[in-house]
């Protein structure tokens, strides 16, 4: 069955065709860590591992790249202003070092993690951090300025948008009458953009050919994902917010330095609101993960919240509609606790439930149809189970947990197998983090692991 993609870049859904035959690249635009994460911020993170999940579904093999940017992102989007980051090291009275800027990021990317394992989301293969690709970045940099689409003034390093034609076709931006890229009267065109900013004297920088100072945040996200997923790859995500500035300068500098297109498709969530007002790390609507716990609210809970719209739909916050999601969840769990055990998947109700989330990931119709297996006579209540549960590898909503299997024989998958030889030898070398985020993967591969007293592992199909 085919899945379709609402694409930004053609403004139409579009079939996916991957680049090669069973592989998928994917670029989530990854978090500033210099303070906790929203639950607004988290949407788009959800988003990003229900199209992964679902693109898994399909028989896929995803590559899934996210950055952490820990230097480079400047308080305005016009090239203005403070770097992030910097001034979390001001707020929190961190010193002005590069050693600063990373202890910061780290914690702050610790805690995000932390509450991607509450909400069930799928860890990505490489979180590279911003400051740790700088050679990548330095050399993307070099390129541009080597085939004349880069130049040099005062303040850095800014990509001439006037060379490349086809600047600002993502989201159709391609008049000068818009712009968010700030007024400085040496750079050639109002739209133009830094690549790289020069550090004032004794500020924090780093060492370049061109001059010390730090990267421009478009430049990192180009360097990093052609550097993991190469010149050209499948899916690149991330906020609506990021389309007219952020997303249209990475596509410029890559497309600029490679001459090829950077992704396909680009696939972008709309804003989660409150009062119609977009949320933000600061101010009265700067709720978090642990704002919710604190209220009674569990993390499931609002990933299941959030799965009752679109993605691409805005989403105007509220406890109210929150704490009807949380009803509705604990009355799915409690249903799915009454059958003990697994039946056979329901084929009829796949193949919908397939279509639905084929639709460009159309999670309310998937939620709907778990309610019409429950309410459906014909069905029994372990086909009703193994049904729901199937459905919930894309849902992510963990309604596998604390239920029992049937014991039935069954193939072991070789990739489930290097899995369990890997964590095999994490336990015996005592590295229990490692051990358990392999648990964790061969789970989401859809097998539940026991450690047994005399040290082996034994496997069930969930």
């Amino acid at each position: 069955m085919n899945i379709y993609l609402q694409n930004t870049l053609t403004k139409k859904k579009d079939i996916f065709m991957p680049i090669k035959d069973g592989e998928v690249g994917l670029y989530t635009c990854g978090p500033t860590v210099y303070n906790f994460a929203h639950i607004g911020n988290l949407r788009s993170f959800i988003f990003a591992d229900i199209l992964k999940r679902t693109l898994t579904y399909n028989g896929y093999n995803v590559k899934h790249i996210m950055n952490v940017t820990d230097i480079g992102h400047l308080s305005s989007d016009a090239d203005e202003g403070e770097d992030k980051m910097v001034n979390a090291l001001k707020r929190e009275g961190k010193p002005m070092t590069l050693n600063g800027l990373k202890e910061v990021g780290q914690y702050y990317f610790t805690k995000l993690t932390k509450d991607f394992d509450k909400l069930n989301i799928l860890p990505a293969d490489i979180y590279p951090y911003a400051s740790d690709e700088l050679p990548a970045q330095i050399e993307l940099i070099n390129k541009l300025l080597a085939v004349g689409y880069a130049y040099k003034i005062s303040d850095g390093i800014y990509f001439d948008t006037k060379k490349l034609l086809s600047y600002g076709r993502l989201g159709k931006s391609t008049s000068d009458d818009y712009s968010r890229v700030g007024v400085n009267t040496e750079k050639r065109n109002i739209r133009d953009f830094a690549l790289w900013k020069f550090s004032d004297e004794g500020g924090i920088g780093f060492e370049a050919t061109f001059g010390r100072g730090f990267p421009g945040w478009h430049i990192e996200c180009s360097a990093m994902s052609m550097k993991y997923l190469g010149e050209q790859f499948d899916i690149h995500t991330g906020g609506i917010d990021h389309i007219q500035v952020h997303h249209n300068n990475e596509i410029a500098q890559s497309e600029a330095a490679t001459g090829k297109i950077l992704a396909n498709y680009w696939l972008h969530n709309e804003h989660l609101t409150i009062s119609k007002d977009k949320m933000a790390k600061s101010g009265d609507n700067f709720i978090t993960l642990k704002t919710l716990e604190e209220k009674g609210i569990a993390p499931f809970a609002y990933r299941y919240y959030l799965l009752t719209s679109r993605y691409s739909t805005r989403m105007d916050f509220s406890f109210e509609a929150l704490n009807a999601s949380q009803t509705s969840f604990a009355r799915l769990t409690a249903f799915l606790r009454e059958a003990t055990l697994y039946g056979t998947i329901h084929s009829e109700y796949r193949e919908k439930f397939l279509e639905a989330i084929n639709n460009d990931l159309d999670t309310p119709k998937a939620i709907a149809l778990m309610w019409d297996i429950i309410k459906d006579e014909n069905v029994s209540l372990e086909d009703k189970k193994a049904t729901i549960l199937d459905f919930d590898k894309v849902l992510g909503l963990g309604l596998g947990g604390g239920l029992t299997s049937s014991y039935e024989k069954f193939d072991i998958p070789k990739d489930v197998e290097v899995l369990l030889e890997k964590r095999k030898i994490a336990k015996e070398s005592r590295d229990f983090a490692l051990s358990d985020h392999l648990r964790k993967t061969i789970e989401n591969k859809g097998f539940s692991i026991k450690d047994e007293r005399d040290g082996l592992q034994s496997l069930n199909k969930i």
